[in-house]
Order: structure tokens, then C-alpha cells, then sequence
């Protein structure tokens, strides 16, 4: 007695579809078809099929024609000589519908998420605009407490207002002086020279020791380059001591 298939028909994507449908319905393993069943089924849906949508049967007549060869080949008798290990004639047909139907898992999978993503709502920002466009104020001194930079910079200062008082605005009057040209490299040098011969010295004596306005500036820059490179540092006995630059070298 074959089996006996009730159904309400669904519209099918396409051949492997409507053959997945047939084997869930019969509750049969999908690597052991009755095929004899499972194609009588499908040549019944089909039929029912074309009286519907003529357009859409190509690829299902394929199918119908796939179906029906397998079938024709089981039940041939099969002959004493051949292997027992003769290619099973469904094993295309099985490994095609297990392709198709890891797909539509995957498929039916990422529907879900999309539908799921579509449910979520996000807030918009609810911050006031005052606090979002606030910046703490900063204290440039508090960054660099114990780099003695501030301090550097506030002895360089007093040191360049010095020199503005020493020079005679009559005399300073008189000609033209040619520019002095001064670079880092050059003082650079000479505090590294410096340092060898006194090991350890104050800051603003090294500034106070300068002629120009310009040199001044210019060994300040090359004290700054040395304490970058490594090769100097700076401390402060107390907050109201001066400077004191010493060689790395010498304090190693």
C-alpha cells in the first residue's frame, strides 16, 4: 500500500523545495527515499501545478524527469555481476536536497535576524547640550608639576626682560647692527661643553651668561632639545630654588 498524501498547495521556489516538502510530510530519511512514492506524489502536485501557472514548470518537468529515471533504475532487477558497491541512484539527488536545505536554514536564519534587527530601537542622545560642549579647564603648570618645565619657562622670562632693560635705546639707535646669526645646533654644543667643565649649573646663570637677546632664546631652545634627547635633566631643591641642569652622564 502506498503512501496516502493530503495537502493544501503551497507555492513552491522550486523543485528541490517541493521534494523537501514531500519528504517531511511522509516522515521519511532523506538518505533512504522511497522514491516510487515520493515521485508519484510529486508527478500528483505538478499536475495540479500546471492547471495553475504553465510559466513555472520548466524546471519542476526537469525534476519529474530526474525522478523518474531513478525509479526506472530501481526497479530494474539487478544482475548477479554487479559490485555491491554500485553507485546508489538517488546519491546525486540526496546530496542536492541536503545542499539545498543547509541553504535555507541559513537562509530562514538571516530572515529572522533581519526581522529581529528591524524590532530594535535605539534612543537618541538625551545629554544637554552644556554638558557635551563642556571642557575642563587646564592647568598647564598641574601637567608638567615635577618636570620643572613651568619654572624653566619662568626664569627664561625674566632672564629676556633683563635683556631688554640692559639695551641704551639712544646707542641701540646708532647705525645698523648686523643680525646675529645663532642656531640650535651651535648651542646645543656649547651647553654640552658647558657641561663638562662645570658638571652641574644653575639655569639662569647659563641664560644671564648670554649676550643677545637672541642667544638667550636660542639656549633655551637647546636646553629643552637636550632634556628631549635624555641627555640632561633638571631639578629644584625646593619651589622657590633655582634650576639646577645636570649631564646624565655625570649623574649616572
Amino acid at each position: 500500500m502506498g503512501m496516502e498524501l493530503e495537502f493544501t498547495l503551497p507555492v513552491f521556489s522550486g523543485p528541490l523545495e517541493l521534494l523537501l516538502h514531500l519528504i517531511e510530510k511522509n516522515k521519511v530519511s532523506i538518505y533512504d527515499i522511497p522514491i516510487a512514492e515520493i515521485t508519484e506524489q510529486y508527478m500528483t502536485v505538478i499536475e495540479e501545478m500546471k492547471r495553475r501557472d504553465l510559466d513555472i514548470m520548466s524546471e519542476f518537468l526537469v525534476m519529474a524527469s530526474t525522478l523518474l529515471s531513478i525509479k526506472a533504475k530501481m526497479l530494474l532487477p539487478k544482475e548477479e555481476t554487479v559490485s555491491e558497491d554500485e553507485e546508489d541512484p538517488r546519491e546525486e539527488l540526496v546530496r542536492k536536497l541536503i545542499e539545498y536545505r543547509i541553504v535555507k536554514n541559513v537562509s530562514e536564519k538571516l530572515r529572522q535576524m533581519n526581522e529581529e534587527a528591524g524590532c530594535v530601537c535605539f534612543r537618541k542622545p538625551s545629554i544637554p547640550e552644556e554638558i557635551l560642549s563642556y571642557e575642563e579647564p587646564v592647568d598647564v603648570r598641574e601637567l608638567v608639576k615635577g618636570l620643572s618645565l613651568a619654572k624653566l619657562n619662568e626664569i627664561f622670562e625674566e632672564v629676556l626682560k633683563r635683556a631688554d632693560k640692559r639695551v641704551d635705546p639712544v646707542r641701540s639707535s646708532f647705525g645698523r647692527i648686523k643680525k646675529e646669526e645663532v642656531t640650535v645646533d651651535e648651542k646645543i654644543a656649547y651647553v654640552s661643553a658647558y657641561l663638562l667643565k662645570h658638571r652641574s649649573f644653575s639655569f639662569r646663570e647659563l641664560l644671564m651668561e648670554q649676550s643677545t637677546k637672541t642667544e638667550i632664546i636660542v639656549t633655551f631652545l637647546a636646553v629643552l632639545e637636550l632634556i628631549k634627547s635624555g641627555e640632561i635633566f633638571t631639578k629644584q631643591e625646593s619651589i622657590f630654588s633655582d634650576i639646577v641642569i645636570e649631564s646624565r652622564l655625570s649623574a649616572a
